[in-house]
């Protein structure tokens, strides 16, 4: 599974941070980083709520 953001529709509201922490951070410069693109497949539901709660719908998974 690999995570991609579409950073043109980003927002950097934080929500998909406050979903899933070990994944997604808004760092200071108030820019999303994506702290692992690759994550373990037993994290995949909680990947697809940040994509689904992601309200400018910038989130999204490509399989590998």
């Amino acid at each position: 599974m690999n995570i991609v953001v579409d950073f043109d529709k980003c927002d950097s509201n934080a929500i998909c941070m406050g979903v899933a922490p070990k994944y997604f951070e808004v760092k200071d410069d108030n820019f999303l980083y994506v702290l692992d693109e690759h994550p373990p497949e037993d994290v995949r539901s909680l990947i697809e709520d940040a994509v689904r709660q992601c309200p400018t719908g910038a989130i999204s998974i490509e399989d590998d």
